[in-house]
């Protein structure tokens, strides 16, 4: 499946990141490569393989939930630009669909 030019640069665009067109060139032939090798999966025989959700022994170790004091919040404010009425300001990254 051939991932167009036009289609990293509409999914660019979604996500407000800017490529040149070098980079958007060199983005459709990966994505196409990445497809191609995903959709090759398809063809792999796998009638009479079990499910498996996870191929390592994992045990989850529970612990008590128990609360602790937190950090200091006059000291973590000293690492962020900006701050108010105790919360950290960061730039607004939903606004009225304009461009970046």
């Amino acid at each position: 499946m051939k991932i167009s030019e036009a289609e990293v640069r509409h999914v660019a665009n979604l996500s407000k990141l800017k490529f040149s067109d070098n980079e958007t060139k060199e983005f459709a032939t990966t994505l196409t490569k990445i497809v191609d090798m995903v959709e090759l999966l398809n063809e792999v025989d796998t009638e009479g393989v079990p499910f498996t959700s996870n191929v390592a022994d994992n045990i989850n170790y529970m612990r008590e939930d128990v609360s602790v004091p937190g950090w200091n919040r006059d000291d973590l404010f000293k690492n962020v630009p900006e701050h108010e009425d105790g919360l950290i300001k960061v730039p607004a990254i939903i606004d009225d669909g304009g461009d970046a």
